[in-house]
């Protein structure tokens, strides 16, 4: 096991880690700041996904692939706000499951009729096609490019909730929103902005993961049930802590599925090893739930309330 491929895979972790951040940020502000479960939230990074396909095809622009699936999931997201989620805010999480888990199969079924079932693929934009040689170690550009975008991403939120006026009315509103209603807050309009940003950060990556991955329908169930153990593992309702607990489930994922069939080999058949191996790394992210849980019920990064 040569270094170079253990520091490709801790940098494919890390990429891993900021793609699930990006969704898991959306998703965390929904979820554990307004207390709506939005099953739907894999079928916008879905949506971000198609209209940065359809868009790179149509101009060959891969910045304007990326802005249109931004702006598409934020339209589609201020959407389903206004016409579904807002009615169910005040109604059973059964509920909010329901009729999210509506809205996927709608969306999924919609790709299929528009687009079919061929799935789409996304080309890397020409400038970034190459690799970036560090310490005579080679790592494709783009990838790079993702841990940034997802690094910018990651200050941009901080700076967000905890530096503006903004995001002050959030935390409070997620303590007493009573109260800060009271205060003359609009908090209808304070929910549709808040789920138009998960939904924006939804579409980014989606934009961002179509050059490496296959833009398909059904492609953000997948996705979305790691990025609900991202949400649990770093602390429902705390942005840093989806953040830390991103790169510590992308890490883990990625050394699992590259080096447990490689380990189990040492002590095992090499037939058992390439079946046994994937599985059982497949299984760590939910083990390492599971271990977090009985640990720490509240998540490794809660948010401070009081």
């Amino acid at each position: 096991m040569s270094g170079g491929l253990v520091l490709a895979q801790l940098l494919n972790g890390l990429q891993y880690g900021v793609l699930l951040f990006l969704l898991a940020a959306g998703l965390t502000l929904v979820f554990g700041i307004m207390s709506f479960v939005n099953l739907a939230h894999g079928s916008l990074y879905m949506m971000g996904a198609y209209a940065a396909a359809v868009t790179q095809g149509l101009t060959g622009s891969f910045v304007l692939a990326v802005l249109a699936a931004m702006a598409v999931a934020l339209l589609i997201g201020l959407l389903l706000e206004f016409v579904a989620v807002s009615r169910l805010y005040q109604r059973d999480h059964l509920d909010h499951v329901l009729a999210t888990f509506g809205l996927i199969l709608f969306f999924n079924e919609l790709v299929r009729i528009v687009w079919g079932s061929q799935p789409y693929f996304v080309q890397v934009p020409v400038a970034l096609q190459g690799t970036v040689d560090l310490f005579g170690f080679s790592y494709p550009s783009y990838r790079f490019a993702i841990i940034l975008v997802g690094l910018l991403v990651a200050v941009g939120s901080w700076w967000l909730i905890n530096r503006t006026r903004i995001g002050m009315l959030i935390r409070a509103g997620s303590v007493n929103p009573k109260m800060v209603a009271a205060l003359g807050v609009n908090i209808q309009w304070l929910n549709a902005m808040l789920f138009g940003v998960g939904a924006m950060l939804a579409g980014l990556a989606g934009a961002m993961a179509a050059p490496i991955l296959s833009v398909q329908s059904g492609m953000g169930e997948p996705v979305l049930i790691t990025t609900l153990v991202v949400i649990v593992i770093g602390g429902i309702g705390s942005v840093s802590g989806a953040f830390y607990a991103a790169l510590i489930v992308g890490t883990v994922d990625t050394l699992g599925r590259a080096f447990l069939p490689i380990w189990l080999r040492l002590v095992s058949e090499r037939s058992f090893a390439d079946t046994a191996g994937p599985a059982l790394a497949s299984m760590l992210v939910y083990v390492l739930m599971a271990v977090v849980l009985a640990w720490r019920p509240q998540g490794l990064f809660p948010t401070k309330r009081g």
